[in-house]
Order: structure tokens, then sequence, then C-alpha cells
């Protein structure tokens, strides 16, 4: 999303991406009609001519049919890593969206207006004897680059839209909805925290927790709203409109500030690495504890995020780990996915249930699979310098 997709380099690549121009209509991908799926985007739909495709290169020839320029991706099966896309498609216009890929769950989207997250479809690789080969370290260290750029960039987008609209309703007096929208709006912040915390002036003032204030210090940004959202029982006294207006403003201002620097970002291996390792300490130092949200205890919303973000720091690199030490990586997967199915014991239709309602040994085994994965995860930075 940030960064041109290097086309010569990365064609070969695992889960590496190309956007092409279709000017004269041509097959980029070869002859094979099974590998060539046609995406027609409309404002209110993404219809594909198949949703299952053979391993190897793939090209997904997409049609802007309807008013609004749009985007098509292809994501991981997570719906967050962004395996390829092509933007700024304008009505009745078409580009090619190449793509190696191996067998596995993917997600597609089409996104109308280039807004929220899309028009979302399961999309299906099946195993052939076309497998996409492994990359060179120096094609594996290009990709996750830019797969990981364009994962904090696309987050980054989203959390700037669901905060505007998290501090109108904030400001409009309609609590209900704000509270429902408060956690998955933080779910953007927490996924790129590590990143938002770079900028030593911002986060303070966007993420600061009462209890971590120092004397003196203005307490504005997140937590602040999600106290006057859930106010303690007594000893506390509502915010006026006028004081609301001040802070949701201060929110959405320091949010607008955080994408322009994001925006002029680029990534080191050793930094998307370190990213990783550091969302997991913030989930141990945080999250578990139950500090973060003390008021709304919507804790899980931002513990998933964290391991989002971490989990696509660390598949982005995965090539590169599976060549220079392949029991980490397959520990690594073991250890994420241990985690993740803990927190998915959690879910509920919504959402997490409240982090008040877990037990005492519901706890304890959440941290011990945080410290289990964040022994592992603390190797991967010498392990892709190495």
């Amino acid at each position: 999303m940030r960064l041109p997709l290097l086309v010569a380099l990365l064609a070969a690549t695992p889960m590496v991406a190309a956007c092409t121009e279709n000017a004269d209509g041509s097959d980029t991908a070869g002859s094979d009609d099974s590998r060539t799926i046609t995406v027609s985007s409309t404002d209110d739909g993404c219809e594909l001519s198949s949703t299952e495709a053979p391993s190897g290169t793939l090209t997904f020839k997409v049609t802007n049919d309807g008013s609004q320029v749009t985007e098509f991706y292809l994501l991981g099966e997570d719906g967050q890593r962004i395996v390829g896309e092509v933007e700024n498609i304008g009505p009745q216009l078409s580009r090619d969206l190449v793509v190696s890929a191996p067998a596995g769950d993917y997600v597609t989207a089409c996104k109308p207006a280039m807004k929220g997250e899309g028009i979302r479809g399961d999309f299906t690789v099946t195993e052939s004897d076309q497998e996409p080969t492994a990359a060179t370290d120096g094609e594996a260290v290009e990709q996750a680059l830019e797969s990981y750029e364009d994962y904090v960039g696309e987050q980054t987008e989203q959390l700037v839209a669901k905060t505007r609209t998290f501090v109108a309703l904030y400001r409009a007096g309609k609590d209900d909805a704000a509270r429902a929208l408060y956690p998955v709006a933080r779910t953007h912040w927490e996924r790129i925290e590590t990143v938002a915390e770079s900028f030593g002036d911002l986060d303070p003032k966007m993420d600061a927790r009462e209890a971590d204030l120092e004397p003196g210090q203005r307490w504005t940004g997140w937590h602040r709203i999600e106290k006057d959202l859930w106010p303690p029982a007594t000893g506390y006294t509502a915010l006026t409109p006028q004081q609301r207006k001040v802070f949701a403003d201060d929110l959405m201002a320091n949010t607008e500030t955080l994408e322009g620097r994001i925006d002029d970002l680029t990534f080191t291996v050793d930094q998307v690495a370190n990213g990783s390792r550091g969302l997991l300490e913030e989930v141990a130092t945080g999250k578990v504890t139950g500090e973060e949200e003390i008021w709304s205890h919507t804790d899980l919303w931002d513990f998933q995020a964290n391991v989002d973000g971490a989990r696509v720091a660390f598949e982005g690199l995965e090539p590169i780990v599976e060549q220079k030490d392949p029991d980490l990586a397959q520990t690594l997967e073991a250890r994420f996915a241990a985690l993740q199915e803990l927190l998915d014991a959690q879910r509920t239709a919504d959402g997490f249930v409240s982090y008040d309602q877990l037990t005492p040994a519901q706890v304890r085994e959440l941290s011990n699979a945080v410290n289990a994965l964040s022994e592992p995860l603390s190797q991967l930075t010498g392990a892709v310098l190495s």
C-alpha cells in the first residue's frame, strides 16, 4: 500500500504479489484458466469468477464496474496479512493482481471508495504441482518489509476511520454505541502499538493510563474517555458536553498526526522482528494483568490485537526463519496457535467476555501461554539477522 511491489524480483517468491497494468487484456499468469480469476467490483459487491484456484501464479483480473474508485486485496486466512493488492482502480477501468500463492485459505476484499474493511469473501488455494519455491534471503526480506509496511498502513487507516466514528458518537452523547465501538476501534491501535510508541510524544497523549500519570501530567486520550464511558460507581464527576468535545477532538487530532507520521515510515527487518516481540511484551505487562482497560474490562480485545500484530510480523519473516532456524519457526507456529486457542475460548457473539469475568485459573493459563511464546519470540531478531 505504501511501497510499489517489485514485479520482476518478487514474482517467484511465496506469498509475493505484483500488480500490473492490463492494457492489452493479456493473461500475465499464462494460459491456465484455472489460475485466472475475474473480479467485478461494484459499489456494493465483489464478485469473483471462482473462489478456488490451484497453487502457483494466480492472476486476479479486477474490473471496477461501480461508480467509485476501488481497491482489491488478497489477504491471509486471518483477514489481516496483506498478500497482494491493487489500488486506485477508477470506474470502468481494469487492473491485474498477480500473486504466487501456496495452498491455503485466504480472504478476498473489494474496497469501494477505498474505505473500510471492504466487501470480503473466502478464497481457497488447493495444492498442485506448481507450489511456489522458497525465496532467497534478499527476496524474503524485501517481501517481509513491504508486507509489514502495508499492514501498518492498513491498520492506521482503519484506526483513523473508526476513531472518527467513535469520537462523533461520544460527543453526541450516544454512549451505548460509543461503548460498543471503543474496543473495536482500539483493536487497530493495539495491532500497531509498538510502531505508535516509537513516537514518544504521541503515545502518552493517546494511550496513557490514569495509574501511570506523572505529577502534573494532563490526562488525555483513549483511557480518559474510557473512564467517562464506564464511570466508577462513586466519587466521579461526569464530563460536561464541552469537556467531551475537548477530549474527543484532541484524540482525533493526535490520531491524524499519527497517520501522517506513519505515512513517512520505512522499516528494517530487525524493527519488524523487535516489534513482534514488543507486542507480546505489551500483553505480558498490561493485558494479562487487567491494568490496561481497568474501567471497561475490554482487555481481551487488546490482548487479541497485540497477538494479531505480533503474529503478522512473525509470519512475514517466517520464510527467513524457516531457512535459518526451522526449529524456531516450528516452535513459534505451535505456540502462537496454542495461545490463540485459549483466546478463542473466551469469544462471544460480539467480541470477548469481560476480563473481570475470567477466573484466576483462566488468567494464569493465558499468562503461561504468553510466557511460553515470549521466550522463543525473543530469539526472532537474532535468527533473521544471523
